[in-house]
C-alpha cells in the first residue's frame, strides 16, 4: 500500500516538521512494516510553468515527425516573448496548455535542462511528459495537456504536486484495514496521539423503496449491498488534477473520471466499488453463486468460465461482474469522448466473503485492488459510506445529480464482543500495563471496552482480524511498543543441557573445522535422478525415500538419504565462482522409510500427549539418522616459500572419518571397498564391531570420475560419510587422561613387500596386533614401486614402529622380538615380506 504523505496529512493533524521517515518509524514501532519512503521530486527544481502553444511548425527532412513550436509561459522567462521548443511528441495542438520546462531546471534524475540546438532549430526548454517529470503513464502516452482553465505561467510543481513523500507499506495478511489511506491514518493518529478526521463519518441517507431494484441470493457469500444512481454525467468531464496525481501517487492510472472515482474511494476509505453503466444493466441486480459452465468477459477482456462456487452479479441476461474480483465489459463505463460517453450510473458498495472471493481470484488467477482487500477484510459499514463519497464526487467534478433512491440490502448480524480479563495483555507481555492503559489503547483502535476486572470489549466493525482475546493482548503490546518489552532469557530447569547427542555431533563439528573444514548445511530436498548421478545400482536401499506430498519444489520432491547430493552443489557452486581449493563438511539427518508405512495419529491439543501416543506418533515417521559428510577438491596445503603444497586425495578423506570416529570414542576399521559414487580402486569402506558383528558406517576416497562428470566437479573430487549415530552407540567417549611414560622410545623400522592390490590399512593392522601391548605408535612413510628391484605386480611399504613399556627401558631384544612378531603376523595374513 502506498500512502502520499500530503494524503495522510487530510485526517491526522501531523506536525509541520515530521518527515516521511519520521512516520515511518511511528508505524513500524505499531507494528506496521514500512518498506521504503519515495521521495517524490527530490531533485527537481524549476522553473517549470504552464504554457499556451502559439503555433505549431513542422519540421520535414527528419527520420521521425519534429515539431518546431512557439510558447506563451507569461513572465517567467523573465521577458514575456514566447518561447521557442523543438518537441517530437504529436498528441497536442495550438491552443492547449502544457507543462513547459525552461533553461536552467533539473528534472528527476539529474537531468539538467539548457538552450541547445536540435534538428536544424535552438529549442529552449522542453515541452513535458508525465515521465519526464516522475509521474508515471497518465494513459495519453505523450504531452501532458492541461485542462484550459489552467493559468499561463503558473508553477507546475506546485500544481501537479510533484514534490511529496510516499510510504510503501506491505500490509499482512490481517490487517486489510491498512489497505487504506483511512486504516493507516488512524495508525498514525494513534502513534501520535492526534485525532483522526476519519473520511468515513458522512450523512448518508436511509435505504428507501425508490433505489435500483436489487436481490442477494446468496446473503452468507454477501451480507451487504449498497446502490446508488447518479445521473446526467458530462460526457466530456475529466478527473481533475488532483485526483489523477494522489492516484498516480498510490500506483494506479487514470482511466476516466467514474473509474478513476471508484478508484479513489477505494483508496480512501478501503471499500472496492463498481460502477455500471446504467444504461447497458438490464433489470434487476443480482448476486448469487455462478451456474457451472457460464461465461463471462471481463473488464480485461478475457472470456472466463466460471464455477459453481464463483460468487457473481447479475442482470437479467446473466452474469455482469466477478464479485469482489472483476467487473463484465457488458457494462464496462465508456471513456469520455467528443459528444460520447457514460452519463448514468450505477453505484454498487458491497461486502463479500473473504474465503470466497480469495478462491475466485485464484481460480482464474486474476488479482485485483479489490479482491486484495475483500480477501483480507474490508469494514463493512463503510459500504453506505463509501457510495455516498462517490456519488458526491461524481456530482461535484462531472456535473451529475443524485438520485433520491438508496438501496441497501442488508444480512442480520451482530457486533462481535470478546471478554477478556484486564489483566491478559501484562500476563503475554510479562509487563504491568495496567487496566486504564489496556482500556485506553483498545479504545484507540476502535473497540468499546467496558467493565472493571473482566472487560467485555465490542469490536469494531474494520478489524475482523480481532477474534480472541490473545488478539486484544496483542493490539495493546504493539500499541505499547515492542521495543518497550523486557529482554529475559528463559530459565532451563536444573539438571537440563546439551544431550550425549548433541555434544557428539557439536564436537564433531569443531573437531572438522579445527582441520580447515568449512560447515556448509543444504536443504534436505533432493530430486530422484540424482542416485543416477551417483552410480548407485538399482536395488541399492539408499534409493528408497520419503516422498513429499507438497514439496517446494517439483523437482525435488523427495527427502535425502545422503548428504553428499547437497555438499557436492554446495561445491560446484563454489566451484564455479571462483572458489577452486574447498573443503566442505556438514552434519545433519538423512531420511529412510520404514519397511511398513503408518499414518500418523492427530495429537490432543488440550492436554499433554501420553507416552504411548508420542511413541505412536514417532513409529509412524521415518528413520532419521544423524550422518556426517565432506568433500574436498584443489589444493589442501598450499604452495609457498615453505614447500610446493599437496592436492587434497582419498587419503584426506579417509583422514576425516578417522577424526570423527575419534571425536566418538569408536574404534573404526579401515579396509578397501567399493560403493557407489567412490572409484573402485581408492574408495575405504569404515566398519565398526556392533554385538559382535562387522558392521559398515560410511565409505571415503575418490569419486568416480562418471560421477565427478556428472555433477561438474573439479577432477580428483574427494569425498567422506559417517553414519553418527551408529559410531555414538559403539563409541566410548569418556575422556581418558593419556599415561606419559618417563621411560626411552625404542624405534624399529621395517620395509615389506607385499602384492600390489593388497591394501595398507590390511598390513597396518596386522603390523599393530602382532606387535602386542609394547606398540606405542606406528606410521608409514614411504611407498616404493620397482619391478627391477621387487618383482612384476609387487610393492614396498616402510613402516616406523615405536615401542615403550611404561614401567622400564625395553632391551633391543625386546623391542627386535615384539617387531619380528609384528612381521610374522604381516606376513602371515597379508603374505607380506622383509625387504632385503
Amino acid at each position: 500500500m502506498r500512502v502520499p504523505l500530503s494524503w495522510l496529512r487530510e485526517y491526522v493533524d501531523l506536525p509541520a516538521t515530521e518527515t516521511g521517515r519520521d512516520v515511518q518509524a511511528k508505524l513500524v514501532s505499531a507494528g506496521l512494516e514500512v518498506e521504503t519512503v519515495e521521495h517524490l521530486g527530490a531533485d527537481l527544481k524549476g522553473p517549470l510553468v504552464v504554457g499556451q502553444v502559439l503555433t505549431i511548425e513542422e519540421l520535414e527532412g527528419f527520420k521521425k515527425p519534429i515539431r518546431f513550436c512557439t510558447v506563451d509561459v507569461g513572465q517567467a522567462n523573465g521577458t514575456g516573448e514566447p518561447q521557442e521548443i523543438v518537441c517530437g511528441a504529436r498528441n497536442f495542438q495550438v491552443g492547449d496548455k502544457v507543462v513547459v520546462v525552461l533553461p536552467g531546471a533539473t528534472l528527476p534524475g539529474g537531468f539538467s535542462i539548457s538552450a541547445r540546438k536540435t534538428y536544424g532549430k535552438t529549442s529552449h526548454g522542453m515541452i513535458c511528459s508525465g515521465d519526464e517529470l516522475g509521474m508515471g503513464d497518465d494513459g495519453s502516452h505523450g504531452i501532458i495537456v492541461l485542462p484550459p482553465e489552467t493559468e499561463v505561467g503558473k508553477d507546475a510543481i506546485e500544481l501537479l504536486e510533484l514534490v511529496d513523500e510516499v510510504l510503501d507499506i506491505a500490509v499482512t495478511a490481517n490487517r486489510g484495514d491498512c489497505l487504506s489511506i483511512r486504516g493507516v491514518a488512524r495508525e498514525a493518529a494513534i502513534g501520535y496521539g492526534l485525532a483522526l478526521r476519519d473520511p468515513a463519518l458522512l450523512d448518508v441517507p436511509g435505504p428507501n423503496a425508490f433505489g435500483y431494484p436489487v436481490q442477494v441470493s446468496d446473503p452468507l457469500g454477501c451480507d451487504r449491498f449498497t446502490a446508488r444512481t447518479v445521473t446526467g454525467l458530462s460526457p466530456e468531464a475529466r478527473s481533475p488534477l488532483w485526483l489523477q496525481r494522489r492516484l498516480q501517487k498510490v500506483g494506479m492510472r487514470p482511466i476516466s473520471l467514474a473509474v478513476d472515482v471508484t478508484n479513489y474511494v477505494m483508496m480512501e476509505l478501503g471499500q472496492p466499488l463498481h460502477a455500471y453503466d446504467r444504461t447497458l444493466v438490464r433489470g434487476t441486480i443480482g448476486v448469487r453463486r455462478a451456474e457451472e459452465g457460464e461465461q463471462i468477459v471481463t473488464l480485461d477482456g478475457v472470456e472466463r468460465k466460471l464455477h459453481a462456487e464463483d460468487l457473481v452479479i447479475t442482470d437479467e441476461r446473466g452474469p455482469i461482474g466477478l464479485a469482489g474480483v472483476m467487473g463484465g465489459a457488458n457494462t464496462e463505463i465508456a471513456d469520455h469522448a467528443e459528444g460520447e460517453g457514460t452519463t448514468d450510473v450505477v453505484i454498487e458498495a458491497a461486502h463479500f466473503d473473504a474465503v470466497a472471493i480469495a478462491r475466485t481470484a485464484r481460480r482464474h488467477k486474476l488479482s485485483s485492488e479489490a479482491s486484495r482487500r475483500f480477501e483480507r477484510g474490508v469494514d463493512p459499514q463503510a459500504a453506505a459510506a463509501a457510495a455516498q463519497r462517490t456519488v458526491d464526487l461524481l456530482v461535484l467534478l462531472a456535473g451529475g445529480t443524485a438520485e433520491a433512491g438508496v438501496t441497501e440490502v442488508v444480512a442480520p448480524s451482530a457486533p462481535h464482543t470478546i471478554s477478556v480479563p484486564a489483566d491478559h495483555p501484562d500476563k503475554v507481555a510479562g509487563v504491568s500495563y495496567g487496566r486504564e492503559t489496556v482500556v485506553r489503547r483498545l479504545q484507540e483502535v476502535g473497540c468499546d471496552v467496558y467493565g472493571q476486572d473482566e472487560l467485555i470489549v465490542t469490536v469494531p466493525s474494520w478489524r475482523p482480524d480481532l477474534q480472541e482475546i490473545n488478539d486484544l493482548a496483542e493490539e495493546v503490546i504493539r500499541l505499547e511498543g515492542y521495543e518497550n518489552l523486557p529482554s529475559t532469557l528463559p530459565r532451563p530447569p536444573a539438571g537440563r543441557g546439551l544431550t550425549h547427542r548433541q555434544r557428539l555431533h557439536r564436537r564433531a563439528g569443531r573437531a572438522l573445522a579445527g582441520a580447515g573444514y568449512v560447515e556448509a548445511p543444504n536443504y534436505p530436498f533432493v530430486s530422484e535422478q540424482v542416485f543416477d548421478q551417483l552410480g548407485l545400482e538399482a536395488d541399492d536401499p539408499a534409493r528408497r525415500v520419503v516422498r513429499l506430498t507438497n514439496p517446494l519444489n517439483d523437482e525435488e520432491p523427495a527427502l535425502r538419504t545422503s548428504l553428499l547430493p547437497g555438499l557436492l552443489g554446495a561445491l560446484r557452486r563454489n566451484d564455479g565462482r571462483g572458489s577452486h581449493d574447498l573443503a566442505l563438511f556438514e552434519t545433519g539427518l538423512v531420511f529412510q522409510p520404514r519397511s511398513e508405512q503408518r499414518v500418523a495419529a492427530v495429537l490432543p491439543v488440550d492436554r499433554r500427549p501420553t507416552d504411548a501416543e508420542i511413541a505412536e506418533l514417532d513409529a509412524a515417521l521415518p528413520e532419521q539418522p544423524r550422518h556426517v559428510a565432506v568433500v574436498l577438491a584443489g589444493a589442501r596445503e598450499q604452495a609457498g616459500w615453505w614447500g610446493r603444497g599437496r592436492p587434497a586425495d582419498w587419503a584426506d578423506a579417509v583422514e576425516a572419518g578417522r577424526l570423527v570416529a575419534r571425536e566418538a570414542g569408536a574404534e573404526l576399521v579401515v579396509r578397501g571397498g567399493q560403493y557407489g559414487p567412490w572409484h573402485p580402486g581408492r574408495c575405504a569402506e569404515f566398519v565398526v564391531v556392533v554385538d559382535g558383528a562387522e558392521t559398515v558406517v560410511g565409505h571415503a576416497g575418490e569419486l568416480h570420475p562418471r560421477v565427478v562428470k556428472a555433477f561438474g566437479l573439479p577432477a580428483r573430487t574427494s569425498a567422506m560419510e559417517l553414519d553418527l549415530d551408529v559410531l555414538e552407540a559403539v563409541g566410548d567417549d569418556t575422556p581418558q587422561a593419556p599415561a606419559i611414560s618417563t621411560f626411552p622410545v625404542a624405534t624399529q623400522d621395517v620395509a615389506l613387500v607385499v602384492d600390489k592390490f593388497v591394501p595398507h590399512a590390511d598390513v597396518e593392522t596386522a603390523l599393530r596386533e602382532g606387535a602386542g601391548e609394547l606398540l606405542e605408535g606406528i606410521r608409514l612413510f614411504d611407498v616404493y614401486e620397482n619391478e627391477e628391484q621387487l618383482g612384476d605386480g609387487k610393492k614396498s611399504l616402510a613402516y616406523a614402529l615405536r615401542f615403550r613399556a611404561g614401567d622400564r627401558t625395553l632391551t633391543v631384544d625386546e623391542a627386535s622380538a615384539a617387531r619380528d612378531a609384528a612381521v610374522a603376523l604381516a606376513g602371515e595374513r597379508t603374505g607380506a615380506v622383509l625387504r632385503g
